[in-house]
C-alpha cells in the first residue's frame, strides 16, 4: 500500500517507523510498499523508488528491521505507465499536468508512457506510445530493481501487474491499441509482462519467491477468464504466487454496502482451482476466523492484510489469541513476548 512518504524516491525515517511495527507486531510477511522501477513511472511524486543503486543501502535497513522483528521481507515493484504524474489523494489525486520529473531523469519532464497513445481518462494527458526500444529499457529497468531488491536483501518480490498500470494495461484490450507483436491477441498482450517476469527471474535467485498481482477482473474487458489464462502463462515462467486483487483500470465506486467482506477471495478461488498456481487473497479480509476459514475451504494459499493492519498493526497476535494458538505471542520480539506474556498470566 503506497504511504507517499518518500523525497524524490528516497526513504525516509517514516518508512522505519511504518514497517517495523508491522514485524514487531507478529507478521509473518512484510510487504514493502509499490516501489517504482523508473522515475516515469511513480504515482505520485512521494513514491518510493528503487531505480538506482543508490536506493539499495536504505532500502537494506528496511529489510533488516523487519528480519529483526521476526518477519520475512517482501518488496512490490512497479511501473504506473499512464496513470503515473499525480496528486498525493489527500490532495485530491488529480493528474499533474506538467512537472519537472522525478530525480531530474534525462529530458526535464515527467513523461507519461504507454502502451498506446490513450489517457486513463478525460483528466489524464496522453501518454506516448511506447517504441520496442522504450519496452526493452522498461523491461531492464525491472531487471535491475529485482537485481537491487535482492542486494538491499528482500526474501519476496512481487511484481504489480493490476490496477490499471503498467504491466495491465498492455494486457487490455481497450488500453492496449498496438499492432505490431505486442497487441491484439491475447498471446501478444501478455507478451510484454511476460517478458518483464522473464527479465526479473533472470536476476531473482530461484530460491526466492516471485508473486504477480493481478486484477482478477478490472471492471473494464479483464475477466476472471482472462485472469486463469495470464496465471497459467505465469506458472510457466516460473512464478510462485499469484496475488488477486481487482480494478483500477475505470472509476468505479467502492463501498461495504456494493462489495462486502472478502470480496475478492472468490477470484483467488478460482484461479488457484484452475491455474493450478498458488495465490494469495486479499480484500475487506478484516476477522481472524474470517481469514482462517479461507484457508481451511483452500480459498487461497496466504492472506494479505492492508488497511486492518494499518488499523491495528498488531493484528496477526490478536487473530492467534482469537483463534486459541498456543503461545500466541511467540511471533513478537523477545522484548514484547516477554511483557505481554507476563501480563496475560494475571488475567486480566
Amino acid at each position: 500500500m503506497l504511504m507517499y512518504q518518500a523525497n524524490n524516491g528516497w526513504l525516509t525515517d517514516w518508512h522505519l517507523g511504518h514497517y517495523g511495527q508491522f514485524a514487531s507486531g507478529g507478521a509473518g510477511l512484510v510487504f514493502v510498499e509499490s516501489t517504482k522501477v523508473d522515475p516515469r513511472g511513480c504515482s505520485t511524486p512521494r513514491d518510493l523508488g528503487i531505480w538506482k543503486d543508490d536506493f539499495v543501502p536504505d532500502l537494506r535497513r528496511i529489510s533488516e528491521l523487519i528480519h529483526t522483528g521476526g518477519g520475512a521481507a517482501g518488496i512490490q515493484i512497479a511501473h504506473s505507465g499512464r496513470k503515473a504524474r499525480c496528486q498525493v489523494p489527500w490532495e485530491g489525486r488529480m493528474p499533474i499536468a506538467s512537472a519537472p520529473n522525478v530525480d531530474n531523469v534525462e529530458g526535464g519532464e515527467w513523461e507519461l508512457i504507454g502502451p498506446s497513445p490513450l489517457p486513463h481518462d478525460e483528466n489524464f494527458c496522453t501518454p506516448r506510445e511506447m517504441t520496442h526500444n522504450d519496452i526493452g529499457q522498461v523491461i531492464d529497468m525491472w531487471a535491475a530493481a529485482a537485481r537491487r531488491a535482492n542486494e538491499a536483501g528482500f526474501d519476496v518480490l512481487e511484481l504489480h501487474s493490476a490496477h490499471g498500470y503498467l504491466m495491465h494495461q498492455f494486457l487490455s484490450p481497450t488500453v492496449n491499441q498496438r499492432n505490431d507483436e505486442y497487441g491484439g491477441s491475447m498471446s501478444n498482450r501478455m507478451r510484454f509482462p511476460l517478458q518483464v517476469v522473464d527479465a526479473v527471474r533472470r536476476e531473482w535467485p530461484e530460491h526466492k519467491p516471485l508473486f504477480v498481482r493481478i486484477s482478477g477482473v478490472d471492471g473494464d474487458d479483464w475477466c476472471i477468464e482472462d485472469s486463469v489464462a495470464y496465471a497459467r502463462e505465469l506458472k510457466k515462467h516460473d512464478v510462485d504466487v499469484v496475488d488477486c486483487s481487482s480494478g483500477g483500470m475505470i472509476k468505479t465506486a467502492f463501498s461495504l454496502q456494493t462489495h462486502g467482506l472478502g470480496y475478492q477471495v472468490p477470484l483467488a478461488e478460482q484461479v488457484r482451482a484452475q491455474a493450478d498456481i498458488r495465490t494469495m487473497a486479499v480484500g475487506l479480509i478484516v476477522h481472524a476466523q474470517q481469514a482462517e476459514q479461507i484457508l481451511q475451504d483452500n480459498c487461497s494459499d496466504l492472506i494479505a492484510i492492508g488497511r486492518e493492519a494499518l488499523h491495528n498493526p498488531n493484528w496477526p497476535v490478536h487473530a492467534a489469541l482469537e483463534l486459541g494458538v498456543e503461545g500466541p505471542f511467540a511471533s513478537m520480539p523477545d522484548s514484547y513476548r516477554y511483557w505481554l506474556e507476563k501480563r496475560a498470566a494475571t488475567h486480566y
